[in-house]
């Protein structure tokens, strides 16, 4: 028998309950929002330009996406195997090597658009 369809209410239910479950169980969360909210303060204490502003959101959302994927593959891999397994850690520093790629894209992205500004400040 098929279940019945998910509802719209219901699928957004879902992903912020996704969402709470991934800030709620990772620590790793802890220091991105800390790092975000920074480029958040530095990007207005600055007048970055709108492009700039995309350009900030995208390393911030691109950080926070990779995170929660991350903390999806850790979840389904503790579902299946609680015990060392080379093909199941080769899955999860994978997933942590996403997150770290991730994190560098959003550094050049902040090099960008808050470099020149600062430099300047400085100089």
């Amino acid at each position: 028998m098929k279940p019945p369809p998910r509802t719209w209410l219901g699928k957004f239910y879902d992903a912020f309950r996704g969402l709470y479950v991934a800030v709620r169980s990772q620590s790793s969360f802890v220091p991105h929002f800390a790092t975000a909210a920074a480029a958040v303060a530095l990007a207005a204490w600055l007048g970055v330009s709108s492009i700039e502003w995309c350009m900030v959101t995208l390393g911030i959302g691109l950080v926070l996406i990779a995170e929660v994927l991350n903390t999806s593959i850790e979840a389904m891999a503790r579902t299946f195997n609680r015990y060392p397994d080379d093909n199941l850690r080769d899955a999860l520093d994978i997933a942590s090597g996403g997150v770290f790629m991730a994190v560098l894209t959003a550094v050049v992205l902040g090099v960008i658009v808050f470099g020149p500004k600062l430099w300047a400040l400085l100089g």
